[in-house]
């Protein structure tokens, strides 16, 4: 697949991942104000993430900045995906479990 395929593709992943994360962190401070979020983190640096929030919507611009660098620096790319890809499915996983269980 060319890297403007997998660009896209993950453009597009991005832009789920975004809308998701606006649900989710809205739910989130409803959860607040109603004193239930009692957590600082979402995800430990042991996840891959540099980002420490306890909302989602940082972790989307965490992997927006780094699909930034794909882009300004294609030769990059290979080696970036090994650990943005699993870093995208955990985010998207862990906001569709929050989603889920939050209902």
């Amino acid at each position: 697949m060319p890297h403007t395929q997998v660009i896209e593709q993950l453009k597009a992943s991005l832009q789920t991942a975004y809308r998701q994360a606006i649900d989710a962190d809205a739910r989130l401070d409803e959860l607040k104000k109603a004193g239930h979020v009692k957590f600082d983190t979402i995800f430990s640096a042991s996840e891959g993430f540099t980002t420490k929030s306890n909302r989602f919507t940082p972790y989307v611009h965490e992997l927006a900045a780094e699909m930034e660098g794909f882009i300004q620096e294609p030769e990059s790319m290979a080696k970036g995906l090994e650990s943005y890809i699993p870093k995208l499915g955990l985010l998207l996983q862990t906001m569709q479990a929050f989603q889920s269980n939050s209902k």
